[in-house]
């Protein structure tokens, strides 16, 4: 069994685009995955499947929830290998003084192109600070996430790549849940 992280994007926020977990969960099943598990309801499900493709099951999610939802979500999947080196890699866990309160990681649809990420070295909103890695960007917002222009808007315009955002807490706790399917699927 694999498992893996889905991260939809803009649900439930502010009683728009409204998606009740246990029919979500119900959308997943119907997809043949197993072991759902749903973390809050801005659209976070961990699950495991036989073999599948990311992409392919990130667009049949997609395609599913508008039929039954009638709008688009962006989904991106990580699956658990990833979701682990996403937090080993952590670049701002190696420094002092880092409230972990603060840190944050937009997770990217792809890799973006190198000449957009370039122009975006350029870009400097302090005391906020950023750093891409592969197809994370990571966030250290000092004065809170709600204050920061650097949001996932910002980096979607800027990448050209879908995107959406989890604070580190919910990183942590969908690796984690993530961890305890492994477990009992293992036993």
């Amino acid at each position: 069994m694999n498992i893996a992280i889905s991260i939809l994007r803009g649900i439930n926020v502010s009683g728009h685009r409204k998606i009740p977990m246990a029919d979500l969960k119900a959308l997943y099943a119907g997809l043949k995955l197993k072991n759902i598990t749903t973390y809050i309801q801005s659209g976070n499900v961990v699950f495991s499947a036989g073999k599948f493709n990311p992409k392919a099951l990130q667009k049949t999610i997609e395609e599913k929830i508008m039929e039954k939802f009638g709008f688009e979500v962006p989904v991106v999947i990580r699956t658990l290998e990833e979701m682990q080196s996403i937090v080993a890699i952590n670049p701002f866990l190696k420094e002092s003084k880092i409230e972990l309160d603060k840190m944050h990681v937009t997770f990217l649809a792809d890799i973006p192109a190198q000449d957009r990420l370039e122009k975006l070295k350029l870009v400097h909103y302090e005391p906020d600070r950023f750093t891409v890695l592969g197809k994370e960007v990571y966030l250290y917002c000092p004065n809170g996430y709600g204050n920061s222009k650097l949001t996932t808007n910002f980096f979607e315009s800027k990448l050209k790549e879908t995107a959406t955002t989890r604070n580190w807490r919910t990183v942590n706790e969908l690796l984690k849940i993530a961890l305890l399917i492994l477990d009992s699927t293992a036993s």
